[in-house]
């Protein structure tokens, strides 16, 4: 319990202590661009609504969980593949490393020309930018498995399917999750860029209509708003996390505990 309770504080305190220090910054402000704390709060349950919440909260996490999740299994299924053969990872190393250099906003207009304006556009969007870190992450992690749990399996006849999935795929487990907290952030990141793109509703199609309408406090609700779901699609990503990988955090902290 006590443990618990200094995580949570632990995880609440850097946010408090930055949202005391914006209260305290901004109060009083009379600057139209930067509004005191206190009023975005004010305005805050006025503009987001559950209307408003169904609207364009909900699309923009819908685009966000379907990019993401085609990214993941593309990323770990191309991953896998290029970690486990060498003559496949010398071939495609080169077009990858020039694929991955490539911004995925800048290909917004490309992929408008094959997907159209819709959310398929924006989904592809998102997928575009989030496979990179999950594919080189479980590329890498494959890599490193070791020879000796290899050699292992194989004398044991674990192979095909079973050994992917119980052997390859457990052991690079940590870089691959290594690799899909990156891809989150940046998904979260591309799915309001790809909402300013010819957009009806969502969260970056919002503020920047609130934007252009110079409602100043109720584009800072949304600024904030993003922030919020940022956090908590961290947190939960963080619970799943420590579930899927309890065998490897459970030996780093025996190995620590081992003189």
């Amino acid at each position: 319990m006590k443990r618990a309770l200094a995580r949570l504080l632990f995880v609440l305190g850097l946010p408090a202590l930055l949202f005391t220090l914006w209260w305290v910054a901004s109060e009083g402000s009379t600057n139209v661009y930067w509004p005191s704390l206190r009023t975005i709060l004010r305005t805050f349950p006025d503009v987001w609504t559950g209307e408003r919440l169904r609207g364009d909260v909900l699309p923009s996490v819908l685009r966000l969980l379907g990019g993401y999740t085609a990214a993941a299994v593309v990323g770990v299924a191309l991953g896998a593949v290029i970690g486990s053969y060498r003559s496949v990872r010398a071939v495609c190393e080169p077009v990858l490393e020039f694929l991955r250099a490539l911004p995925p906003p800048v290909l917004i207009p490309v992929i408008m020309l094959f997907a159209g304006i819709g959310d398929t556009m924006r989904i592809v969007v998102i997928a575009s930018g989030c496979v990179w870190p999950i594919l080189l992450n479980t590329a890498e992690g494959v890599r490193a498995l070791d020879s000796v749990m290899s050699e292992t399996a194989r004398s044991y006849g674990i192979t095909g399917t079973a050994r992917l999935r119980r052997v390859v795929l457990r052991s690079a487990s940590p870089q691959i999750f290594a690799g899909l907290r990156q891809a989150l952030s940046i998904g979260i990141i591309l799915m309001v860029i790809s909402e300013m793109f010819a957009a009806g509703n969502g969260l970056g199609f919002t503020i920047v209509q609130f934007q252009r309408g110079f409602a100043i406090p109720d584009m800072w609700t949304g600024i904030l708003l993003l922030g919020l779901l940022g956090f908590l699609l961290s947190v939960l990503f963080q619970l799943v996390e420590r579930r899927v990988l309890g065998w490897y955090h459970g030996r780093r902290a025996v190995t620590r505990r081992s003189p």
